[in-house]
């Protein structure tokens, strides 16, 4: 039998629910593959604009700064163009982490947002498919119970065939998902300190280039 002819057996012997089972495989693929893209190129985005404004943060050509960053969609350009709009006003050190701070707060809902489906979508297809495992079994067992024993064997071995198929599919499909959510948390984690690790650079930048021109005007 070929992997084709065993699979199309596999759902006509599991019944109703293993197809509420695909249904929430194929949304939960559909959410994992956006996130994944999203985020790789989120990533991809923050290291070319911070190797891009690096270099003219430490020349403290900030106008130029602002220009990049503004006109970049990286999430790193959003919270630099926060922080040298509060320097364009006197002010110190925290109240320029602290708008840089508010551009994280928009920022972060964005790279984490549908991530926590999948782990939901993990725990729902386990439910169906125990769900369409008691079905098979209530199916069989009543089936049974109304046919002369000749029969009992090949409906009761159908039962639980159905039994069996959606708990090993919801199963074989609910473990990947899981390990899929935390790859995707791990990778948004990973997002999230790079963004603070470049506002902390930011900020010791800015203050290093104002000491520097202070102490060159005196």
């Amino acid at each position: 039998m070929s992997l084709i002819d065993f699979a199309v057996k596999f759902f006509q012997d599991s019944g109703v629910a293993i197809y509420f089972s695909i249904a929430i495989m194929a949304v939960g693929l559909a959410i994992a593959i956006e996130r994944y893209v999203f985020l790789n190129r989120a990533r991809s985005q923050n290291r070319k604009l911070w190797a891009q404004v690096l270099p003219m943060l430490q020349g403290g050509r900030y106008k130029e700064v602002h220009s990049v960053a503004t006109k970049s969609d990286a999430a790193i350009g959003k919270i630099v163009a926060h922080g040298l709009e509060r320097m364009q006003s006197p002010g110190r050190r925290e109240d320029i982490d602290a708008a840089m701070e508010e551009g994280m707060m928009e920022i972060v809902p964005r790279l984490e947002k549908r991530t926590h489906y999948i782990a939901t979508f993990a725990n729902v297809i386990t439910l169906v498919g125990l769900l369409g495992t008691i079905i098979g079994l209530i199916k069989g067992f009543t089936a049974v119970a109304a046919v002369n024993p000749a029969e009992k064997a090949e409906l009761l071995s159908a039962s639980i065939s159905i039994a069996m198929n959606n708990t090993a599919f919801a199963l074989s499909v609910a473990i990947p998902f899981l390990l899929i959510h935390a790859f995707l948390q791990a990778r948004t984690s990973e997002i999230v300190d790079g963004l603070e690790a470049a506002k902390i650079s930011f900020l010791n930048l800015v203050q290093r280039v104002k000491a520097d021109s202070a102490a060159t005007t005196r």
